[in-house]
C-alpha cells in the first residue's frame, strides 16, 4: 500500500470512528433521509440555511465506514459556505467518484481526496455518494433519496 493510500485510509477510519457534526439538528430548516439498499446505509442530513448560506449541518444514521466518513467529511466541507459553493462541491465530489480518469488535482480537494480510492471499488461508490445526494435532496426540498 502506498503512503498516500495509507493516509487516505487513516482519514476514512478516523471519520468513521469519530464522525464530525454527528447528531440531530432539531432546528434544521431542511432535511432529507438517504438510503442505500445495496449496502444498508441509512442517514439523515439536517441543514440550517440562512439566506444564501449553509450555517449548520449535521447527520445521523448508520452505515459502513465509507458512508459515515463521507458524510462527516461533507459536513466539514460545506458548513458555513454559500449555497452556490455547496452545490459546486456536491458536483465536484460526485464527479470525482464516478469519472473514468483520476482527478487531476487531488490536493485541491483536501481531506475529501481520501474518498478518491473508492473509485477502485464500483460497488462502494454509492456508499461514498449517499450523503452528497441526500444533501442535494434536502437543499432541493426533497425529503428522501435512494441510491440505486
Amino acid at each position: 500500500m502506498s503512503e498516500l493510500s495509507e493516509i487516505y485510509q487513516e482519514i476514512i477510519l478516523d471519520h468513521n470512528k469519530r464522525p464530525r457534526n454527528f447528531g440531530e439538528l432539531p432546528e434544521s430548516t431542511c432535511s432529507a433521509d438517504g438510503h442505500n439498499p445495496l449496502c444498508g446505509d441509512e442517514l439523515t442530513i439536517y441543514v440550517i440555511v440562512d439566506g444564501d448560506t449553509v450555517c449548520d449541518i449535521r447527520f445521523e444514521g448508520q452505515g459502513c465506514a465509507i458512508s459515515k466518513a463521507s458524510a462527516s467529511l461533507m459536513t466539514l466541507k460545506v458548513k458555513g459556505k454559500p449555497l452556490a459553493e455547496v452545490k459546486e462541491a456536491i458536483l465536484e465530489v460526485c464527479d470525482m467518484l464516478t469519472a473514468q480518469e483520476e482527478p487531476a488535482d487531488l490536493d485541491a480537494l483536501g481531506d475529501l481526496a481520501a474518498l478518491s480510492g473508492v473509485r477502485q471499488f464500483p460497488m462502494r461508490i454509492k456508499c461514498a455518494t449517499l450523503a452528497w445526494h441526500t444533501l442535494k435532496a434536502a437543499l432541493e426540498g426533497n425529503t428522501k433519496t435512494t441510491t440505486e
